[in-house]
């Protein structure tokens, strides 16, 4: 209990015995037990008291969490929107020009309907 031994207990009720007197030591301890009862009450009212602030508290601070990160994701997924978007254009726009570059330039056709060549004699017309 207090730091105080079986013996120690002892001598303090024989002593209370012998000041108090037999008649007024139940009534003594009946008072102490009602004071130690009520001190215990008046704790857990307190402790209780204690709690429920913390957990309004702690759940006002979750509230502000789940807001906090509920924008933060609406905002990552805008930014990942936006960023697929644009590399989806990108990828549009490239295979745009890789089809254009892939059916690239047409060889010229002379009146003939052959193909003009550079490398073939030149003969004058005339």
């Amino acid at each position: 209990m207090f730091g105080i031994g079986m013996t120690e207990m002892m001598l303090i009720a024989a002593l209370a015995l012998v000041v108090l007197g037999p008649k007024k030591l139940p009534d003594l301890a009946r008072s102490i037990g009602k004071g130690f009862a009520e001190f215990k009450r008046a704790t857990n009212e307190l402790k209780s008291a204690i709690d429920l602030e913390t957990d309004k508290e702690e759940e006002l601070y979750k509230a502000e969490l789940r807001e906090k990160y509920k924008e933060k994701a609406a905002r990552l997924r805008e930014q990942k929107a936006a960023e697929v978007a644009t590399a989806t254009a990108e990828a549009e726009e490239q295979e745009e020009q890789e089809e254009g570059s892939s059916v690239g330039v047409l060889p010229e056709f002379d009146a003939g309907g052959g193909p003009q060549s550079d490398d073939r004699e030149k003969t004058p017309h005339g």
